[in-house]
């Protein structure tokens, strides 16, 4: 399945392989990586490196080979819908569900969600998700469901045009009640598997940030705003100064997966708030969503206690 790209005149240079993984979410960084070594990829009709910087003007051709089609699952799972129209749906996602299907989570994702609610909509396909959430992560997520609708949304994202903020219960409190949190991430040089701003390869990454509550010295209640859009950046971004989320085992210490007693069923990240143009109308569309039961139940349990204390 062929798939041409025209870089826009405002597109900020960047590695091929970077910008593929942000037009086709769908496709691993690895994968992508992958296609282009094949020949998949090509730029301005010529072969390609992964590491080669893509400009304005330049014209991307991708060869996808054909998706083996997902099986629905045959156990629909319910979905809070919090807005849809023909070109997308909006979804307050739920703790605990995996975006998409992979190793111990084949057929119960959002994903296989979304399909059968395609599938019983009537709709012939869903084109996917424009974004992620990690698993343990709750909150406000957009969903296109055509390939016109993907790709402007996900021009939005790269271009950090969206509006995006989130509520986290942190381990201790910040020094100050509102910053800024300016470290540059990348892949720690020890662990493939986190974000870290110990990286051969820096990105510039900016979250700013207000304490909403504080619960003594134990714990904090902070809103944050992600100004840049790397992997996991919230969380590795709150593990480098020194407070990271509660539940969070791969950015933190064991405290933070039992504070004082309590125990932490699971990162407490919630996606509070999400804003976007509408891919059609192009008008301005804002969507918010309360943290759901686990994390307001842990926040009354802190306040308790400190109240209790004081």
């Amino acid at each position: 399945m062929q798939t041409e790209f025209l870089i826009s005149p405002g597109e900020q240079p960047k590695r091929l392989d970077i910008f593929l993984v942000n037009r086709e979410p769908k496709l691993s960084r690895a994968a992508v990586q992958r296609m282009i070594s094949a020949g998949r990829v090509r730029v301005n009709n010529q072969s390609a490196k992964p590491s080669q910087k893509i400009k304005p003007g330049d014209v991307v051709d991708l060869d996808k080979p054909k998706p083996t089609p997902l099986l629905i699952n045959g156990q629909p799972s319910a979905l809070e819908i919090l807005f849809e129209d023909s070109a997308c749906l909006v979804i307050n996602k739920p703790a605990g569900v995996a975006a998409h299907p992979g190793p111990g989570h084949w057929d119960d994702t959002l994903l296989n969600a979304l399909l059968d609610h395609a599938l019983r909509a009537g709709v012939v396909g869903m084109s996917g998700l424009v974004h992620r959430l990690d698993k343990d992560t709750s909150g406000v997520m957009v969903v296109a469901k055509t390939k016109t609708a993907h790709g402007r949304l996900a021009v939005q994202f790269e271009q950090h045009s969206i509006t995006r903020q989130y509520e986290a219960l942190v381990q201790g409190v910040p020094q100050h009640s509102h910053g800024r949190i300016a470290l540059p991430l990348g892949t720690d040089r020890n662990n493939v598997k986190r974000t870290s701003p110990h990286t051969l390869h820096p990105k510039a990454s900016l979250t700013e940030y207000y304490v909403e509550e504080v619960f003594g010295a134990a714990a904090a209640h902070m809103v944050l705003t992600p100004r840049t859009g790397r992997t996991h950046q919230i969380r590795a971004h709150l593990h480098a100064i020194g407070h990271p989320i509660l539940g969070d085992p791969a950015y933190g210490a064991e405290p933070v997966r039992a504070l004082e007693g309590y125990g932490v069923p699971r990162v407490m990240l919630h996606a509070h708030k999400l804003g976007f143009h509408h891919p059609l109308t192009e008008r301005y569309c804002e969507f918010t969503v309360k943290p759901p039961a686990d994390f307001r139940g842990l926040s009354d349990e802190l306040r308790f206690k400190t109240e209790r204390q004081g």
